[in-house]
């Protein structure tokens, strides 16, 4: 179903699930209770009393047909000290709160106008603002400014019929880099290491680094994560104040808060390989079937080359197909569109050249995804 009948299974992008046949389990009991109307969560269920976690005490049994589907919610707790952990692992009828989540679209978008009106109202005129096309939708600026709190505290703690499904289905919550180390097996100094690198008089060191050699030397634990978008280097036990590093990206209006190198649009992706003083340099992605927006730039002139794939140009006034190991030359202030008119993916490199190459540097004349101002 879609539309407000649909039921929705909420997931962290961050956790991992090792026995998908003991979540599919609980899944399909969460389902069940979520199409009566329940806003359901998962708890895992405690293998030590961990602190780390907030809590879900179980109430009454919910038993359909002579099968337990879950439990109604007593209570949420917040993360306990490690008397009170034990104490709920001892008792029994308490789980881990994992932060997942199943319920009919319909019965939470109640639960949170009712408990929640202002980001109710909020999120319905992001939502309402946004521009869709097929299965993308893309949600205006206004999003951003939408209270920033957890499903939580805005709902689930407040509203009326709230279950949960206990399971035991080798979770974890990667929710740092110490424990997305966990993960990788150690070596012979206690590192743990993905990706190339060369580690000489290195103990107990948390290493990420997919696209390039990392090397250590005389160090012990740090985290080192190196991606295409930044470079992380931390003791280890300073991984939760991340965040601190996040919150003052954001107060300096960094481009890392929003924007990955990698940028999804409802046409396809573009990725930044590399940029300088007056150049940048991208590898365009669009889908089959797909089109940019004519459009038009008053700072840049661009390249594009062909990699792979058949691009069809619309470059000033004329019309014309561009092929594999081919090129064209767009001007600045001309007006141009890519599209691609094949069955495969249309791949391209294109070399800016200018004195402002900032992505708001875009005029638009006509787009279908409606990324045009009225």
């Amino acid at each position: 179903l879609v539309g407000p009948e649909a039921t929705l299974l909420v997931l962290p992008s961050d956790h991992l699930v090792q026995d998908q046949a003991a979540f599919a389990t609980a899944v399909a009991r969460a389902r069940r209770l979520a199409e009566e109307g329940y806003l359901v969560t998962f708890g895992i269920t405690p293998a030590w009393p961990e602190t780390g976690y907030g809590y879900i005490e179980s109430g009454e049994a919910l038993t359909r047909s002579g099968d337990i589907l879950g439990f109604a919610v007593r209570r949420f707790v917040e993360k306990p000290d490690a008397a009170t952990a034990a104490a709920f692992l001892a008792q029994g009828d308490y789980t881990w709160n994992s932060g997942m989540f199943c319920f009919r679209a319909d019965a939470f978008l109640s639960a949170l106008a009712r408990h929640q009106p202002q980001v109710s109202e909020d999120t319905r005129a992001a939502w309402s603002e946004g521009r869709c096309e097929t299965d993308f939708r893309e949600l205006t600026p206004a999003f951003a400014q939408v209270t920033d709190i957890s499903v939580d505290y805005a709902v689930m703690e407040h509203a009326e019929r709230v279950a949960v499904v206990p399971g035991d289905f080798g979770w974890s919550d990667i929710g740092s880099w110490t424990s997305f180390g966990a993960l990788i097996p150690e070596d012979g100094s206690g590192n743990r290491v993905l990706g190339e690198s060369v580690l000489e008089d290195a103990q107990h060191c948390i290493v990420h680094s997919a696209d390039r050699l990392t090397a250590l030397l005389g160090v012990e634990d740090l985290i080192v994560v190196d991606t295409p978008d930044a470079l992380l280097v931390a003791r280890k036990d300073r991984d939760q104040d991340v965040k601190r590093i996040v919150a003052e990206l954001r107060h300096r209006g960094h481009d890392a808060c929003n924007l990955h190198r990698t940028v999804h649009r409802p046409w396809g992706t573009y990725t930044v390989l590399e940029e300088g003083s007056r150049f940048k340099i991208k590898r365009i992605l669009v889908k089959p079937g797909a089109a940019l927006s004519l459009q038009m730039h008053y700072h840049r002139s661009e390249h594009w080359i062909v990699v792979s794939g058949t691009a069809k140009i619309v470059n000033g006034g004329a019309d014309h197909l561009v092929q594999t190991n081919e090129s064209t030359y767009i001007p600045v202030g001309t007006p141009h569109r890519l599209l691609n008119p094949g069955v495969i993916d249309l791949v391209m490199i294109e070399v800016q050249s200018g004195e402002y190459l900032g992505e708001d540097d875009i005029v638009r004349f006509d787009d279908r995804y409606g990324r045009v101002a009225p």
